[in-house]
Protein backbone atom coordinates (compact mmCIF):
# COMPACT_ATOMS: atom_id res chain seq x y z
CA UNK A 1 0.00 0.00 0.00
CA UNK A 2 1.15 3.36 -0.87
CA UNK A 3 1.02 6.04 1.55
CA UNK A 4 -1.48 8.21 -0.87
CA UNK A 5 -3.45 4.46 -0.62
CA UNK A 6 -3.17 4.64 2.88
CA UNK A 7 -4.71 7.82 3.55
CA UNK A 8 -7.57 7.32 1.20
CA UNK A 9 -8.29 3.95 3.41
CA UNK A 10 -7.87 6.31 6.60
CA UNK A 11 -10.31 8.58 5.94
CA UNK A 12 -12.53 5.42 4.51
CA UNK A 13 -12.17 4.45 8.24
CA UNK A 14 -12.26 7.31 9.85
CA UNK A 15 -15.49 7.88 8.24
CA UNK A 16 -15.87 11.32 9.94
CA UNK A 17 -13.91 14.96 9.45
CA UNK A 18 -10.79 14.81 10.48
CA UNK A 19 -7.14 16.47 10.55
CA UNK A 20 -3.65 15.31 9.33
CA UNK A 21 -2.51 14.20 12.48
CA UNK A 22 -5.84 12.30 13.39
CA UNK A 23 -5.05 10.25 9.89
CA UNK A 24 -1.33 9.97 11.02
CA UNK A 25 -1.87 8.68 13.92
CA UNK A 26 -4.33 6.29 12.78
CA UNK A 27 -2.12 5.21 9.65
CA UNK A 28 0.59 4.12 12.28
CA UNK A 29 -2.09 2.35 14.68
CA UNK A 30 -3.08 0.32 11.63
CA UNK A 31 -0.19 -0.27 9.93
CA UNK A 32 -1.42 0.94 6.62
CA UNK A 33 2.43 2.37 5.66
CA UNK A 34 5.92 2.52 7.10
CA UNK A 35 7.08 5.73 7.38
CA UNK A 36 10.72 4.70 7.87
CA UNK A 37 12.03 7.03 4.98
CA UNK A 38 9.68 9.83 6.50
CA UNK A 39 11.69 11.75 9.21
CA UNK A 40 7.90 13.55 10.33
CA UNK A 41 5.18 11.68 9.00
CA UNK A 42 2.58 14.10 10.05
CA UNK A 43 4.15 16.88 7.52
CA UNK A 44 4.51 14.39 5.07
CA UNK A 45 0.40 13.39 5.45
CA UNK A 46 -0.55 16.83 5.83
CA UNK A 47 1.07 18.00 2.35
CA UNK A 48 0.02 14.87 0.67
CA UNK A 49 -3.88 15.78 2.38
CA UNK A 50 -3.40 19.31 0.63
CA UNK A 51 -2.24 17.96 -2.67
CA UNK A 52 -5.32 16.06 -3.26
CA UNK A 53 -7.27 19.52 -2.85
CA UNK A 54 -5.12 21.79 -4.16
CA UNK A 55 -4.37 19.05 -7.63
CA UNK A 56 -8.21 18.78 -8.04
CA UNK A 57 -8.64 15.01 -7.13
CA UNK A 58 -12.39 14.30 -6.51
CA UNK A 59 -12.04 11.63 -3.77
CA UNK A 60 -11.38 14.03 -1.17
CA UNK A 61 -12.51 17.47 0.23
CA UNK A 62 -11.73 19.73 3.07
CA UNK A 63 -13.66 22.91 5.19
CA UNK A 64 -11.99 24.73 7.41
CA UNK A 65 -12.95 25.39 11.07
CA UNK A 66 -11.61 27.70 13.30
CA UNK A 67 -8.11 28.40 11.46
CA UNK A 68 -7.61 24.63 10.85
CA UNK A 69 -8.28 22.46 7.95
CA UNK A 70 -10.30 18.99 8.23
CA UNK A 71 -10.75 16.46 5.50
CA UNK A 72 -13.09 14.02 4.97
CA UNK A 73 -13.70 11.46 1.90
CA UNK A 74 -16.18 12.57 -0.82
CA UNK A 75 -17.82 9.16 -1.08
CA UNK A 76 -18.74 8.96 2.87
CA UNK A 77 -20.08 12.61 2.38
CA UNK A 78 -23.44 11.05 3.11
CA UNK A 79 -22.47 9.84 6.71
CA UNK A 80 -21.06 12.82 7.66
CA UNK A 81 -22.74 15.34 9.95
CA UNK A 82 -24.41 17.26 6.26
CA UNK A 83 -26.03 20.38 8.39
CA UNK A 84 -22.05 21.24 9.52
CA UNK A 85 -20.59 20.55 6.03
CA UNK A 86 -23.15 22.84 4.65
CA UNK A 87 -22.71 25.65 7.47
CA UNK A 88 -18.90 25.74 6.88
CA UNK A 89 -18.93 25.11 2.83
CA UNK A 90 -21.35 26.98 1.86
CA UNK A 91 -22.48 29.43 4.58
CA UNK A 92 -19.45 29.77 6.67
CA UNK A 93 -20.33 32.35 9.19
CA UNK A 94 -23.96 30.91 9.96
CA UNK A 95 -23.27 29.57 12.68
CA UNK A 96 -19.82 31.59 13.71
CA UNK A 97 -19.56 32.94 17.46
CA UNK A 98 -18.50 36.26 18.53
CA UNK A 99 -15.08 34.25 19.46
CA UNK A 100 -14.67 32.68 16.03
CA UNK A 101 -15.35 36.16 14.32
CA UNK A 102 -12.60 37.58 16.16
CA UNK A 103 -10.13 34.93 15.19
CA UNK A 104 -10.50 34.91 11.02
CA UNK A 105 -7.96 37.11 8.75
CA UNK A 106 -9.55 40.04 6.32
CA UNK A 107 -9.79 39.53 2.36
CA UNK A 108 -6.87 42.35 2.42
CA UNK A 109 -4.58 40.10 4.73
CA UNK A 110 -4.24 37.79 1.40
CA UNK A 111 -3.09 40.81 -0.72
CA UNK A 112 0.91 40.31 0.57
CA UNK A 113 0.28 36.37 -0.29
CA UNK A 114 -0.57 37.30 -3.69
CA UNK A 115 1.75 40.51 -4.23
CA UNK A 116 4.99 37.27 -3.26
CA UNK A 117 3.15 34.83 -5.90
CA UNK A 118 3.52 37.34 -8.30
CA UNK A 119 6.61 38.33 -8.02
CA UNK A 120 7.66 35.21 -7.89
CA UNK A 121 6.45 34.93 -11.66
CA UNK A 122 7.90 38.18 -12.16
CA UNK A 123 5.62 40.12 -12.14
CA UNK A 124 5.38 43.69 -10.25
CA UNK A 125 1.68 44.79 -8.58
CA UNK A 126 0.50 47.30 -6.79
CA UNK A 127 -2.82 47.20 -4.32
CA UNK A 128 -5.98 49.41 -5.46
CA UNK A 129 -7.64 51.22 -2.23
CA UNK A 130 -11.31 51.70 -3.26
CA UNK A 131 -11.40 54.21 -0.54
CA UNK A 132 -9.18 56.50 -2.07
CA UNK A 133 -11.22 56.96 -5.35
CA UNK A 134 -12.83 59.83 -5.98
CA UNK A 135 -16.19 59.97 -4.22
CA UNK A 136 -18.29 61.44 -7.37
CA UNK A 137 -17.13 57.55 -8.21
CA UNK A 138 -19.18 56.07 -5.66
CA UNK A 139 -21.87 54.71 -7.85
CA UNK A 140 -20.03 53.18 -10.57
CA UNK A 141 -19.84 49.64 -9.04
CA UNK A 142 -17.09 46.82 -9.90
CA UNK A 143 -14.66 49.82 -11.20
CA UNK A 144 -11.78 49.48 -9.65
CA UNK A 145 -9.60 45.89 -9.26
CA UNK A 146 -7.96 45.05 -6.36
CA UNK A 147 -4.97 45.06 -7.60
CA UNK A 148 -3.15 45.65 -10.90
CA UNK A 149 0.13 44.14 -11.98
CA UNK A 150 2.77 44.17 -15.08
CA UNK A 151 5.25 41.84 -16.52
CA UNK A 152 7.74 43.41 -18.67
CA UNK A 153 8.86 40.99 -21.24
CA UNK A 154 11.36 42.72 -23.51
CA UNK A 155 12.59 45.98 -21.60
CA UNK A 156 15.07 48.14 -23.88
CA UNK A 157 16.02 51.26 -24.05
CA UNK A 158 13.24 53.90 -24.56
CA UNK A 159 13.18 57.60 -25.41
CA UNK A 160 9.24 57.87 -25.70
CA UNK A 161 7.88 60.64 -23.34
CA UNK A 162 4.71 58.87 -22.19
CA UNK A 163 2.77 55.86 -21.56
CA UNK A 164 1.01 56.23 -25.02
CA UNK A 165 3.85 56.07 -26.91
CA UNK A 166 6.02 53.51 -24.55
CA UNK A 167 3.03 50.78 -25.35
CA UNK A 168 3.08 51.13 -28.84
CA UNK A 169 6.61 48.95 -28.40
CA UNK A 170 5.09 45.48 -29.33
CA UNK A 171 5.38 43.13 -26.88
CA UNK A 172 7.12 44.69 -24.17
CA UNK A 173 4.83 43.98 -21.37
CA UNK A 174 1.52 43.12 -20.13
CA UNK A 175 -1.11 44.44 -17.77
CA UNK A 176 -2.96 42.25 -14.69
CA UNK A 177 -5.89 43.24 -12.98
CA UNK A 178 -7.04 40.96 -9.73
CA UNK A 179 -10.26 40.89 -8.35
CA UNK A 180 -9.18 39.09 -4.68
CA UNK A 181 -11.88 36.99 -2.87
CA UNK A 182 -11.14 35.02 0.53
CA UNK A 183 -13.74 32.15 -0.57
CA UNK A 184 -15.53 31.35 -3.21
CA UNK A 185 -18.26 28.42 -1.89
CA UNK A 186 -21.09 27.66 -4.05
CA UNK A 187 -22.46 28.83 -7.24
CA UNK A 188 -24.64 32.31 -6.07
CA UNK A 189 -20.58 33.65 -4.39
CA UNK A 190 -18.64 32.21 -7.69
CA UNK A 191 -21.49 33.97 -10.32
CA UNK A 192 -20.99 37.67 -8.37
CA UNK A 193 -17.05 37.44 -8.04
CA UNK A 194 -16.68 36.01 -11.99
CA UNK A 195 -18.52 39.21 -13.14
CA UNK A 196 -16.92 41.36 -10.75
CA UNK A 197 -13.50 40.39 -12.31
CA UNK A 198 -15.14 40.51 -15.64
CA UNK A 199 -15.98 44.10 -14.73
CA UNK A 200 -13.29 45.62 -13.47
CA UNK A 201 -10.11 43.97 -15.40
CA UNK A 202 -11.92 45.59 -19.43
CA UNK A 203 -8.80 47.63 -19.22
CA UNK A 204 -6.23 45.45 -18.80
CA UNK A 205 -4.36 42.45 -20.93
CA UNK A 206 -5.63 39.43 -18.66
CA UNK A 207 -7.93 38.81 -15.88
CA UNK A 208 -7.93 37.05 -12.57
CA UNK A 209 -10.24 36.38 -10.13
CA UNK A 210 -8.27 35.06 -7.45
CA UNK A 211 -9.50 33.27 -4.26
CA UNK A 212 -7.85 31.20 -1.29
CA UNK A 213 -10.80 28.67 -1.04
CA UNK A 214 -12.92 27.88 -3.88
CA UNK A 215 -15.34 24.74 -3.36
CA UNK A 216 -14.19 21.72 -5.85
CA UNK A 217 -17.82 21.46 -6.52
CA UNK A 218 -17.43 24.41 -9.08
CA UNK A 219 -14.56 23.24 -11.27
CA UNK A 220 -16.73 22.79 -15.09
CA UNK A 221 -18.92 26.28 -14.23
CA UNK A 222 -15.81 27.81 -13.53
CA UNK A 223 -14.27 25.88 -16.72
CA UNK A 224 -17.32 27.40 -18.59
CA UNK A 225 -17.30 30.96 -17.68
CA UNK A 226 -13.47 30.44 -17.88
CA UNK A 227 -13.79 29.94 -21.67
CA UNK A 228 -16.70 31.87 -22.17
CA UNK A 229 -15.30 35.18 -20.85
CA UNK A 230 -11.88 34.27 -20.78
CA UNK A 231 -11.29 35.48 -16.89
CA UNK A 232 -8.12 33.22 -15.25
CA UNK A 233 -8.75 31.65 -11.91
CA UNK A 234 -6.16 31.34 -9.56
CA UNK A 235 -6.08 29.88 -6.42
CA UNK A 236 -4.30 31.51 -3.52
CA UNK A 237 -2.39 28.84 -1.15
CA UNK A 238 -1.02 30.29 2.13
CA UNK A 239 2.21 29.16 1.07
CA UNK A 240 2.01 31.74 -1.86
CA UNK A 241 4.79 29.28 -4.33
CA UNK A 242 2.32 26.86 -3.73
CA UNK A 243 -0.33 28.99 -5.40
CA UNK A 244 -1.89 27.81 -8.65
CA UNK A 245 -3.61 28.89 -11.99
CA UNK A 246 -6.75 26.86 -12.47
CA UNK A 247 -7.69 28.40 -15.74
CA UNK A 248 -5.14 30.62 -17.97
CA UNK A 249 -7.05 34.07 -18.43
CA UNK A 250 -7.23 34.88 -22.37
CA UNK A 251 -5.45 37.92 -23.84
CA UNK A 252 -7.02 41.21 -24.55
CA UNK A 253 -6.25 44.46 -26.33
CA UNK A 254 -5.73 47.53 -23.86
CA UNK A 255 -8.53 49.45 -23.16
CA UNK A 256 -7.17 53.12 -23.02
CA UNK A 257 -10.40 54.86 -22.41
CA UNK A 258 -10.74 52.59 -19.42
CA UNK A 259 -6.96 53.34 -18.07
CA UNK A 260 -7.27 57.10 -18.78
CA UNK A 261 -10.85 57.26 -16.42
CA UNK A 262 -9.11 54.90 -13.97
CA UNK A 263 -6.15 57.37 -13.64
CA UNK A 264 -8.05 60.48 -13.31
CA UNK A 265 -10.53 58.58 -10.48
CA UNK A 266 -7.95 56.75 -8.89
CA UNK A 267 -4.55 58.09 -7.53
CA UNK A 268 -3.24 55.06 -6.77
CA UNK A 269 -3.56 53.57 -10.27
CA UNK A 270 -2.47 57.06 -11.79
CA UNK A 271 0.67 56.21 -9.68
CA UNK A 272 1.36 52.86 -11.20
CA UNK A 273 0.83 53.88 -14.72
CA UNK A 274 3.41 56.85 -14.35
CA UNK A 275 5.54 54.37 -12.67
CA UNK A 276 5.87 51.88 -15.11
CA UNK A 277 6.13 54.35 -18.06
CA UNK A 278 9.42 55.71 -15.89
CA UNK A 279 10.83 52.03 -16.39
CA UNK A 280 9.70 51.78 -20.24
CA UNK A 281 10.72 54.73 -20.92
CA UNK A 282 14.44 55.29 -18.79
CA UNK A 283 17.72 55.39 -20.15
CA UNK A 284 20.34 53.01 -19.97
CA UNK A 285 22.01 54.32 -17.42
CA UNK A 286 18.93 55.04 -15.48
CA UNK A 287 17.08 51.71 -15.67
CA UNK A 288 18.36 49.89 -12.48
CA UNK A 289 17.58 53.04 -10.24
CA UNK A 290 14.12 53.31 -12.06
CA UNK A 291 12.86 49.50 -11.52
CA UNK A 292 14.34 49.91 -8.04
CA UNK A 293 11.79 52.88 -7.63
CA UNK A 294 8.71 50.88 -9.12
CA UNK A 295 9.87 47.83 -7.19
CA UNK A 296 9.32 49.95 -3.77
CA UNK A 297 6.56 51.27 -4.94
CA UNK A 298 5.05 48.30 -5.45
CA UNK A 299 3.08 45.95 -2.67
CA UNK A 300 5.55 44.04 -0.33
CA UNK A 301 6.32 40.66 -0.45
CA UNK A 302 7.60 37.93 1.54
CA UNK A 303 11.47 37.22 1.49
CA UNK A 304 11.53 33.48 3.02
CA UNK A 305 9.53 30.98 4.20
CA UNK A 306 9.44 32.28 7.97
CA UNK A 307 8.25 35.12 7.32
CA UNK A 308 5.53 33.78 5.75
CA UNK A 309 4.71 31.28 8.17
CA UNK A 310 4.76 34.07 11.34
CA UNK A 311 2.38 36.28 9.03
CA UNK A 312 -0.10 33.77 8.47
CA UNK A 313 -0.38 32.76 12.13
CA UNK A 314 -0.33 36.52 13.00
CA UNK A 315 -3.58 37.11 10.52
CA UNK A 316 -4.73 33.65 11.51
CA UNK A 317 -4.68 32.45 7.71
CA UNK A 318 -5.37 28.46 7.65
CA UNK A 319 -1.94 26.98 6.62
CA UNK A 320 -0.92 23.41 6.31
CA UNK A 321 1.96 22.29 8.74
CA UNK A 322 4.18 20.99 6.74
Amino acid sequence: MTIKEAILKSLEDIDALTNYNDVTNYILEKKYYDFKDAKTPNSTVSALLGDFVRLGDARVKRIKKAGAYFYYLTKNEQNIEVDIVTDLTENPTKKETKAEKSNTYEERDLHKLLSTYLKNIGIYSKTIFHEQSNRKDDNQTWTHPDMVGIRFLKLKNQTSQNFLKAINQVDTFKLFSYELKKEINNDSELKKAFFQAVSNSSWASYGYLVAFEISDTLTDEIERLNQSFGIGVIELNANPYQSKILFQARERKLDFKTIDKLCKINKEFESFIEQTEKLLAAEERYFKATEKELNEFCDEYFDNDTEIEKYCKDKHIPIDEN
